[in-house]
């Protein structure tokens, strides 16, 4: 982007409309550095739509791949990402448990039903982001790795940056409505692709077509999964500000293909776009 917006501005968050947070009432309005880098605030249920290859990054398809979008639960990606980093540098194991607050366990759906005080292994956390998208999960794991989930939607942005994604903005580790959490078609690609190209030892997680937790299974929210061929991943994301949002990613023979759809007007028009682009481009 240009020159920097403005050195600070504080983005005023819709008023609540009485539907669940999780449905897209706006978070309470988060101030905000607005640095060349993200803008305040995105579109609306905007639609974008990118397809890259996944070994090579050669863009394939774009239709607003670089406009400002919410990113809903796609956010969960980078939630991982920090996840996986901190066993990989040895502070966590997979068999860690980490500690539920009340904050964490107070958080709308989607969600596994935490209970404060309760513990939940690094492991089963992962799963649950990965497969179930889950808020409570989500808030709990930014809390054990930072502290508070202001911190941890900091490095967030940090990393971010350093990975390249040069429109993002993360201000919650969950991807709950707030109007400063943006970013772009294609940044949320390239983030698929770190994702799964520095983690691979985990890509049975994105493939799951269900996670099992204190006697309750909960179904992958990927609907793709097992049904296009190829799919082995990645996030689902919805919240009434972003639309009906995907990150697709696909093998056949050896190609690789990561799909992303944003915006989408429902659950199954953004399927079927998706879809639809995978076939287009295989």
């Amino acid at each position: 982007m240009a020159a920097s917006l403005a050195a600070c501005q504080t983005v005023a968050a819709p008023s609540p409309s009485g539907a669940p947070v999780a449905q897209g009432t706006a978070a309470q309005a988060t101030p905000v550095p607005t640095i060349g880098y993200a803008p305040a605030t995105a579109q609306e249920r905007g639609y974008s739509a990118l397809v890259l290859d996944a070994v090579t990054g050669e863009e394939l398809y774009a239709d607003n791949a670089d406009a400002p979008r919410y990113p809903a639960s796609l956010t969960k990606m980078m939630t991982l990402y920090l996840l996986f980093e901190s066993v990989s540098s040895g502070k966590n194991r997979l068999s860690t448990p980490l500690k539920v607050s009340g904050t964490a366990a107070s958080q709308p759906p989607a969600k596994i039903g935490l209970k404060a005080g309760s513990t939940l292994t690094v492991e089963q956390a992962a799963r649950a982001l990965a497969v179930k998208s889950a808020n409570d999960v989500g808030v709990a794991v930014a809390e054990n790795l930072a502290g508070s989930e202001a911190a941890f939607a900091r490095k967030m942005t940090q990393k971010a940056r350093a990975l390249g994604l040069s429109r993002t903005r993360f201000v919650n580790a969950t991807g709950l409505p707030d109007p400063a959490q943006v970013t772009t078609a294609r940044d949320m690609a390239k983030l698929g692709i770190a994702l799964k190209r520095q983690f691979p030892q985990y890509a049975s997680y994105y493939r799951a077509k269900s996670f099992t937790y204190n006697g309750r299974t909960f179904r992958a929210t990927n609907n793709l999964l097992g049904k296009v061929r190829g799919v082995d991943g990645l996030k689902t994301g919805y919240v009434r500000m972003s639309g009906y949002n995907l990150v697709a990613t696909a093998r056949r023979g050896g190609k690789q293909l990561i799909v992303v759809v944003m915006g989408g007007t429902s659950e199954q028009a953004r399927d079927k776009e998706v879809a639809r682009l995978i076939e287009a481009h295989f």
